[in-house]
């Protein structure tokens, strides 16, 4: 097999990022259409592959955590519960690598994915670990954001 004619690290790094926030994007529109949801599924599976091939840690479980999330707004609550345990699960085993919001949105995404499984008490009580991570988070800007996405709930059935 012939070398690619471009960096292959850039190239995995370009389209981690350009897929991470097309992803997002689309999470954040009130209501998806049929295309779009088909979309959002393979654009945050391409996102994590990529951060896989050329991320850290915390890309890695950051990725994970936008694919529960997708599949928690997509009411697929199994799907969603699967990526958010790996999710939380690699936080919480690198926990010296990651920062410390990182906790708090996996958490966070576990409890959306629960309350998309149809469990709100499990979800309920998965939630106020997030909130206890996040109320740990150090730096104001970064608790802001997290305070701003906890807060919402347009499609989780937990706001």
């Amino acid at each position: 097999m012939n070398a690619p004619p471009f960096d292959k690290d850039k190239a995995n790094r370009w389209f981690a990022v350009e897929l991470n926030n097309r992803s997002w994007d689309l999470l954040e529109k009130p209501e998806l259409t049929e295309a779009e949801a088909d979309e959002v599924v393979h654009a945050a599976h391409a996102s994590v592959y990529h951060w896989r091939q050329v991320g850290t840690v915390a890309n890695h479980a950051r990725a994970l955590c936008l694919l529960a999330n997708v599949y928690a707004a997509l009411r697929r609550g199994g799907e969603a519960i699967r990526y958010a345990r790996q999710c939380v699960e690699l936080a919480e085993a690198h926990a010296g690598e990651i920062a410390d919001w990182d906790l708090a949105f996996g958490y966070d995404c576990l409890a959306r994915a629960t309350a998309a499984a149809g469990d709100r008490e499990a979800a309920a009580k998965v939630r106020q670990q997030a909130r206890d991570y996040g109320d740990k988070i150090a730096e104001a800007e970064d608790k802001a954001v997290f305070d701003s996405w906890f807060a919402s709930g347009k499609w989780h059935g937990i706001g």
